[in-house]
């Protein structure tokens, strides 16, 4: 599934109303989620959090902009921080199934409209800047919106779109493509601020100042200071007291948590602190953290205690939260901090007991059905065949693959969680196909984007049942190796990983050839079928060899 964020900052704190209107804006639109609406007095400043599907965020943030264009006017403005329009900056960021230039392109996307649609100059920043000065916020934003009359008469500011002229109501806007900033707190058991604030300087990219044996600062010829570089890149780090926490905090922002995860620098934080007399106590994650994240860290410290990374993936995650101390401070609620977890529909199918899912599965609702079903039994496959991994790992008589073991399991978690995700589009793919059904035709040009919309929907119903038979596919691999090198006491549950993985693959054959008389794309049509029956007869193949060895083995 594809996640972005978006992270939109508006120069309004004070007025509720105001924020509430840009907020209702939001939500009318479907598939994004309002994560948090953070405003600041002082600052006169609100940023405003959401995330969900890409296309959907893009238009949530394009109503956002073109309310706040409506109701706040720069020209009356005042407040602390830096700014130069009603919209201040809009960033996307990747969470999952992104990358950074299809980021890159949705903040061109936005761009475009907000400057053809609105009238807003726009300047594209970081990831998605046309020029290499304009990757620094700070330069494109220099002399704040005081500066935006002169610079709408300097050829060097022509925006990236929209209008060359100063809007005094607007005035302009940053959009961008950045990577998640992670802010992130690490506990001291001391109140000594001085003490924190050194080994910020020491962990943090910028460095601190180099000193000679006398503990003279060094300076160059010209007189200015010789900075010796910090221990991590994209990590930016101040040490402070905090009086409600009685104790000293190392404040970081980690500005890429690919390059420099937070468990690393608290390993390392960790290791400083004993040097100087000082524990670290634990930590703290200010604001909501992607799933990857967390489970980078947890996995980290699972190998390191030689333990299975094979397990489910909330698991992993306690196992982060354990390690790096994230619920000293305050309770740490997986739902409310993880991204994913916070904007995840309650109703989803996925998130249903068995037996309410069966009782729901029996009744005469049009969904959930066989494709549906079908992802639940590849789900199932890919959880035995983690299971019999996890029997393995560590056992008398297995030494000599335990390598293999270590490797299977994490993937037969994989599989479980990606086939569970398409219990839930497998219906939505279905429920999207009934809408487009209903549709009005009442006109040529409304029977004509029924049929688009109808083709479009029925291809995502035969998709959703393709990606459930490429997972089932690699289920019965997987459940193939497993029986191979897996405990022998466990011999019958690798037997029926491969089952349940080759009636998964069969019922999701099923569904797109039912659906599949009533595409009109020929092209898509054949290749589709090609694929799904190579894909089944693979499976068959696989199916039958595994269970012919294991009933020999039995």
């Amino acid at each position: 599934m594809k996640l972005m964020e978006c992270v939109p900052n508006f120069s309004e704190g004070r007025d509720r109303g105001i924020l509430d209107a840009i907020a209702a804006a939001i939500k009318t639109v479907k598939n994004v989620s309002l994560l948090d609406v953070d405003p600041g007095a002082d600052t006169n400043r609100t940023v405003f959090t959401m995330a969900g599907e890409p296309e959907a965020v893009v238009e949530a943030a394009f109503q956002a902009i073109k309310k706040a264009a409506e109701l706040i006017d720069m020209s009356k403005h005042h407040g602390e921080h830096p700014r130069m329009g009603a919209t201040d900056v809009c960033p996307f960021i990747p969470i999952s199934g992104m990358t950074m230039d299809e980021c890159v392109e949705y903040a061109r996307k936005l761009g475009k409209r907000v400057g053809e649609e609105l009238g807003i100059p726009v300047y594209l920043y970081e990831n998605a800047a046309s020029k290499p000065e304009w990757r620094n916020l700070a330069t494109v934003r220099s002399g704040e919106y005081e500066a935006l009359p002169e610079k709408a008469q300097d050829p060097n500011w022509k925006p990236d779109f929209g209008p060359h002229t100063f809007n005094a109501k607007s005035g302009a806007t940053a959009i961008s493509a950045r990577e998640f900033l992670i802010a992130y707190n690490i506990n001291l058991n001391t109140r000594d601020k001085k003490k924190a604030h050194d080994i910020a300087l020491t962990i943090r990219e910028s460095g601190k100042a180099a000193r000679g044996a006398d503990g003279k600062m060094l300076k160059d010829a010209q007189g200015n200071k010789i900075m010796e570089p910090g221990l991590f890149s994209n990590c930016k780090a101040v040490g402070w007291y905090i009086d409600g926490y009685n104790r000293a905090q190392i404040s970081i922002n980690l500005t890429n948590y690919k390059v420099t995860p937070a468990h690393k620098v608290l390993d390392k934080v960790r290791e400083l602190a004993a040097q100087m007399g000082i524990q670290v106590t634990g930590s703290e994650l200010v604001g909501l953290i992607p799933k990857a994240a967390l489970l980078e860290s947890g996995t980290y410290y699972l190998q390191k205690m030689n333990e299975s990374t094979g397990i489910p993936e909330k698991m992993i995650m306690e196992t982060a939260i354990q390690s790096m101390g994230l619920a000293e401070l305050a309770p740490f609620d997986l739902d409310k901090k993880v991204i994913e977890f916070a904007i995840a529909k309650h109703d989803r199918l996925s998130a249903m007991t068995v037996e309410d899912f069966c009782d729901l599965l029996s009744t005469d609702a049009p969904a959930p059905g066989g494709g549906s079903v079908a992802a639940l039994c590849a789900a199932m496959s890919g959880a035995l065949s983690a299971m019999v991994s996890n029997l393995t790992i560590d056992k008398k008589g297995y030494e000599k693959v335990q390598d293999e073991a270590r490797a299977y399991a994490p993937i037969g978690q994989s599989i479980k969680e990606r086939a569970m995700h398409c219990i839930d589009v497998d219906t939505d793919a279905f429920y999207a196909m009934m809408d487009a059904m209903r549709l009005p035709k009442k006109t040529d040009e409304e029977s004509q984007y029924r049929a688009q919309q109808i083709e479009i929907c029925t291809q995502g119903a035969i998709i959703a049942p393709l990606d459930t038979l490429r997972i089932s596919h690699e289920a019965l691999s997987l459940a193939d190796k497993v029986a191979v090198i897996g405990n022998v006491n466990a011999l019958s549950d690798a037997g029926v990983a491969a089952l349940t993985a080759l009636a998964a693959a069969k019922a999701a054959y099923y569904n797109i050839r039912i659906n599949i008389s009533g595409i009109t794309d020929e092209s898509f049509k054949q290749n589709t079928l090609a694929e799904a029956e190579d894909l089944l007869a693979k499976c068959e193949v696989m199916a039958a060899k595994v269970e012919k060895d294991v009933s020999s083995r039995l």
